[in-house]
């Protein structure tokens, strides 16, 4: 298993344009379903006049957990597109929505899956694709009399301190690679520190 996948390093836009209907694709790195859903409300309150808002994501570093959604096209003309260009790319934790605005000429079943794949692989070539690392976070508490073991250890496995709190009592909040999780957190409990995902 590979702690590596690839994504979008930033959002971006895409149009196609086809007998007169406009499709619109933003594309967004996301790494949860929350993330989704708030992106999909808000362009749904700014393109509420749009026929259709049809999108597919990929989540997860295998990007395992995945979605299309037609949105009131004809089944599999939209989100299955659109999903297929991030599968085509090889990109995760990846949403596209594709704002539809109906031109008045039905496009067909061939249309639309034509027009929904175009727009999203406009928006992705107007962004750039990225090697990102799969991390797991966790937190270490520690007597202030351990910081520099702790820190050392830290600085040997290569993990990346997001929060800290020196006091009395102190605490880390810290991301690393996930295959070299389990050693990191085996490490700092050898060393009798309290370690919590």
């Amino acid at each position: 298993m590979t702690d590596e996948y690839l994504t979008i390093a930033a959002p971006s836009q895409g149009l196609y344009r086809e007998k007169g209907s406009r499709f619109i694709a933003f594309a967004h790195p996301v790494v949860a379903e929350n993330d989704i859903k708030q992106i999909l409300h808000e362009l749904k309150r700014k393109y509420h006049d749009a026929r259709h808002i049809c999108y597919a994501f990929r989540l997860g570093a295998a990007g395992d957990v995945h979605r299309a959604v037609d949105d009131g096209e004809p089944s599999g003309t939209a989100g299955k597109p659109i999903l297929g260009q991030l599968l085509s790319n090889n990109i995760t934790n990846v949403a596209v929505f594709v704002v539809r605005y109906f031109g008045g000429v039905k496009l067909g079943v061939s249309g639309l899956i034509n027009a929904y794949r175009a727009a999203t692989a406009d928006a992705l070539a107007n962004t750039e694709i990225i090697a990102a690392e799969d991390c797991a976070r966790f937190t270490v508490l520690f007597d202030y009399a351990q910081i520099n073991s702790v820190m050392q250890t830290l600085k040997d496995e290569q993990a990346s301190i997001e929060t800290q709190n020196f006091d009395l009592n102190c605490s880390i909040q810290l991301h690393i690679r996930k295959s070299k999780a389990e050693t990191l957190k085996n490490k700092l409990k050898n060393k009798g520190l309290m370690v919590f995902d």
